[in-house]
């Protein structure tokens, strides 16, 4: 692949590492860390604030010693949200630039499901900040790999505890045909018998501009509720086609694939109709004092607002708690990345930015349906709709 200023970062020993806020003659060799994220293409908006989310990681851990003494030495490539690119600098992390752990699977769970099996076939730790289950699943495939957010299969749980409470039985799963939008679809048929939901599914195309067509299904079908699942600018059609339809009078939820303040504000006046299932970081400031993420939370939005004059999104404290979860594992083990796996499996309660985490050699996703909770957009900014 063709390497440019915008798809190519390493962070090596020596004047590179005193860019990134660390200091010169480390004693240890660096730890060489690999990431691929999409920061082109459709799946950007995701991928740039996944960038600097590992970036203030990186930065941070440095500042304060490295990992057991070893200065963290960080290759980026840009997918530009295409499986294929990523295909190619998966394989040029592994064999070219011999990463020792790779985080982050170009925020497109399509691509991070490409990405795993060679992983796991060169023995490199994966810490994933992608959604689909099977990214990690079944974990006797993927000992190697691992992931710092949600399963959709806890998001659909969490949606159903919802409904529960709002006596909604009949729904719609309206899912774009993207291995993150199927992944989804294979999780939610084996949710909804246990929830006793009456679903029906409708697909569409991540690059669609018009879904009046599913839209009209679903109204004619009397769902009571509808769930979209995409990370692309097809979910802003769904908000307004479904307005335009009179549907905004139902339930109406986006995954959390779609928490985003610039998909809203594209949403228009149509946004107020959306709840979405999120992690807490976008209400971290409206979680109650006792909640054990508050505090980590309130830390990143101060850092991250100084280091790069924006808020922090969901998308910034997935790749972070990636990169610091790796850094917890290897501290585990005495900073033996072969042992990475194992450093992992031993987490428990570990309050991150996007949940608290907790893994084993039987469960390679360390979040759980507690760590979701229900917001809206109001006044600029998301809110907090449901807690528990």
């Amino acid at each position: 692949m063709t390497l440019g200023r915008r798809t190519f970062l390493q962070l090596i020993p020596g004047a590179a590492i005193a860019a990134s806020g660390v200091r010169v003659g480390w004693a240890a060799e660096p730890l060489r860390v690999g990431s691929i994220l999409s920061v082109t293409g459709p799946a950007a908006f995701l991928g740039e604030d996944m960038k600097a989310g590992l970036q203030l990681a990186v930065d941070e851990i440095n500042a304060a010693g490295g990992i057991n003494g070893r200065p963290i030495a960080w290759t980026f490539y840009d997918a530009e949200s295409q499986t294929q690119k990523a295909i190619s600098a998966t394989r040029r992390l592994i064999s070219q630039d011999k990463v020792e752990v790779i985080v982050s699977g170009g925020n497109m769970s399509g691509i991070a499901l490409a990405m795993a099996p060679m992983a796991e076939a060169a023995k490199i730790p994966f810490i994933s900040s992608e959604g689909a289950l099977a990214i990690v699943t079944p974990v006797a495939d993927r000992k190697w790999v691992f992931k710092s957010t949600v399963d959709d299969e806890d998001v659909l749980e969490r949606i159903a505890d919802y409904f529960d409470k709002k006596k909604i039985k009949k729904v719609a799963l309206l899912a774009d045909s993207s291995g993150f939008g199927q992944g989804a679809v294979t999780q939610m048929k084996k949710v909804a018998p246990r929830r006793n939901l009456d679903v029906m599914y409708e697909t569409f195309d991540p690059a669609d501009t018009d879904m009046l067509p599913q839209l009209t299904r679903i109204r004619d079908g009397g769902a009571d509720a509808i769930i979209c699942w995409t990370v692309t600018p097809a979910g802003v059609v769904f908000i307004k086609q479904a307005q335009q339809l009179g549907l905004d009078k139902k339930t109406l939820i986006h995954s959390y694939g779609f928490v985003s303040a610039h998909y809203m504000n594209l949403a228009g006046d149509a946004a107020k109709s959306i709840l979405l299932a999120s992690l807490k970081l976008p209400v971290g400031d409206q979680l109650s004092d006792s909640d054990p993420l508050k505090a980590g939370i309130l830390k990143l939005f101060k850092n991250y607002q100084a280091r790069f004059n924006r808020q922090a999104s969901l998308y910034a404290a997935e790749s972070y708690d990636a990169a610091m979860l790796a850094k917890e594992a290897l501290i585990k083990v005495n900073g033996d990345v072969s042992k990475l796996p194992q450093g992992l499996e031993q987490i428990k309660n570990f309050a991150g930015t996007s949940g608290e985490f907790t893994f084993s050699p039987e469960k390679h996703s360390g979040l759980s349906k507690k760590d979701i909770v229900l917001v809206n957009w109001r006044d600029g900014r998301f809110n907090l709709v449901d807690y528990d």
